[in-house]
């Protein structure tokens, strides 16, 4: 290829002369197929009129039968509709095959055929991160910290996840045989496969001060319903108030936000508004039926992956001032989409309509690149400072900002992680995973001294952690690991509870070092009704700095 050089002083004609014949010479060289009669067409179109269904199929025409590469008719028009979609410049949407089909389906129906099991790989091998509650493995006896060994008679050391998934999934009514390893002899289970129920409230506590939680994370078909059943057995235990977890929840189902929305607001009020393309007229959706927990003082919990339906729930509330939001600011995706299906199988996700909030605002930001998810992503993109936000009103005269994501009233938390542990995940680098490997496994030989849930990590067990980690040749420099001890001491705590008394302790150990959580919890524990959230704040959001 011809470099491009600065400009120089005018050689004479002559020599220009000679200088153009070895240039052309050159170019016949090295490109010779540039000339006869593709180059007189390459230069001289014919200027009829093209129309873009023309134009398409010239194109499509000559790669087909003169691209140096012979290409399938098939894969000239997958990649004809990958362009299209692409050039849309729009992340959410895509074309979906017939596999992410099925996934999307099951993530929203809340419903797939298999044993039930969350699992994970650690040091090669799936291991069991806890059984679906009711699913065929928990009433199996299936244990959190199983290692599975073989499915059938396949080992599954070196599986992924996704391989490991394929295998213990299977038509409703199906057997399959495993085979667990739980620090004993190996123990093997032939369970049928069933259906199995994926909670879209994935916790529900009473925490101390008679505050109830609720960790909401898929907006499916049944996240309304499950909402409703789990807060009602909350107030029965007496909960004098609500913190609603949305953080990490990427969203789902527009009719389910809606439908969670209205469970907090008054008859009439607006939940959300779609406007679609021009000259279509705007969907507004409106609450049609009473509060049914008026009187509950009410905190959302957002994060940077909290998006979508979780977004139309918190920015709802928030304008209407019926809860007070805590966290970071939230992902930032105000748009809606339809998922079509195709003659192929697969199904074309299509973006139809911008949505916003009761107020008018739109928070939409677009990701600096395209998700992978199904749902959504937790790719955020760049974040706008509050001085050029649009400014809103909320119902009782708050200050809200438009332009990106949900900003929270109170923000908890740092956005960066501590450079302590930035340092660490730098020093792990690709070895990260080796390093959550060495400490399931501590947490699998100590699980037995655990006298408590509560139980401190001494130095030496973070000492038995690296020396485990330089045994692996993965080692982080001492000083780096002994810098970020307190947070590496805080991982292990989590897994070796986990282990040793289950998730619903280790899910009460982490609420102590949950900054947003107990920032949450003090704010509410003051608060008799709903409108008290607000009367010991500023105007401005308060920042509270995370703590080790």
């Amino acid at each position: 290829m011809p470099e491009i050089l600065p400009d120089a002083p005018r050689a004479p004609r002559r020599a220009r002369a000679l200088a153009a014949a070895v240039a052309f010479g050159g170019l016949l060289g090295v490109g010779g197929w540039w000339a006869g009669r593709d180059l007189t067409a390459a230069v001289q179109p014919v200027r009829a009129p093209l129309g873009g269904a023309r134009l398409f199929d010239q194109v499509s025409a000559a790669v087909a039968q003169k691209y140096v590469d012979s290409l399938p008719a098939d894969t000239i028009y997958a990649k004809s509709v990958a362009g299209l979609l692409n050039e849309l410049d729009d992340p959410f949407t895509s074309f979906l095959t017939e596999e992410r089909v099925r996934r999307l389906n099951e993530q929203m129906a809340g419903t797939f055929s298999g044993i039930g099991l969350q699992i994970d790989i650690r040091d090669g091998w799936p291991i069991v991160i806890e059984p679906v509650l009711g699913g065929p493995s928990d009433l199996a006896g299936v244990m959190a910290g199983d290692r599975i060994v073989r499915i059938g008679k396949e080992a599954t050391k070196d599986l992924d996840r996704e391989e490991v998934f394929r295998r213990l999934r299977g038509p409703t009514g199906s057997s399959v045989t495993f085979t667990v390893e739980r620090g004993g002899p190996e123990q093997s289970f032939t369970l049928l496969r069933d259906k199995v129920h994926l909670r879209a409230v994935q916790r529900v506590a009473l925490l101390q001060n008679g505050t109830g939680y609720v960790d909401v994370n898929v907006f499916n078909a049944f996240t309304a319903a499950e909402l409703t059943s789990a807060i009602d057995s909350l107030v029965k235990m007496g909960a004098r108030s609500l913190v609603m977890d949305l953080r990490g929840n990427p969203g789902g189902l527009l009719e389910q936000g809606v439908a969670v929305a209205e469970l907090f607001l008054d008859r009439g009020q607006s939940i959300v508004q779609l406007r679609g393309r021009p000259g279509t007229a705007p969907q507004t959706f409106t609450d049609s039926m009473p509060q049914r927990w008026p009187t509950l003082p009410l905190a959302v919990l957002v994060d940077r992956s909290s998006a979508s339906s979780s977004e139309i729930v918190a920015g709802a509330l928030q304008d209407h001032d019926r809860a007070i939001v805590l966290g970071v600011t939230s992902f930032g995706k105000g748009s809606a989409q339809n998922v079509y299906p195709l003659s192929s199988g697969g199904a074309l996700r299509l973006t139809i309509a911008r949505w916003f909030t009761p107020v008018g605002r739109s928070i939409n930001r677009p990701p600096e690149r395209n998700p992978d998810d199904d749902v959504e992503s937790d790719t955020v993109g760049v974040s706008l400072p509050d001085t050029i936000r649009p400014r809103f009103r909320t119902d009782a005269g708050r200050t809200v900002f438009g332009g990106g994501g949900i900003t929270p009233d109170v923000i908890v938390g740092d956005t960066i992680a501590p450079q302590p542990v930035q340092a660490l995940a730098r020093a792990m680098g690709k070895n990260l995973g080796a390093y959550r490997d060495a400490i399931s496994k501590l947490a699998q030989q100590q699980k037995r001294q655990m006298q408590s849930a509560g139980d401190l990590v001494s130095r030496e067990q973070l000492d038995a952690l690296y020396a485990d980690l330089a045994a692996r040749k993965v080692a982080p420099p001492r000083a780096v690991f002994d810098s970020a001890a307190p947070w590496i001491a805080r991982s292990v705590g989590y897994e070796l509870t986990r282990q040793a008394f289950g998730s619903d302790a280790e899910f009460m150990r982490r609420t102590q070092d949950d900054a947003a959580l107990q920032r949450a919890s003090q704010i509410l524990t003051s608060a008799r009704t709903p409108r008290d959230v607000f009367g010991n704040l500023e105007r401005r959001a308060v920042s509270v700095p995370a703590t080790p």
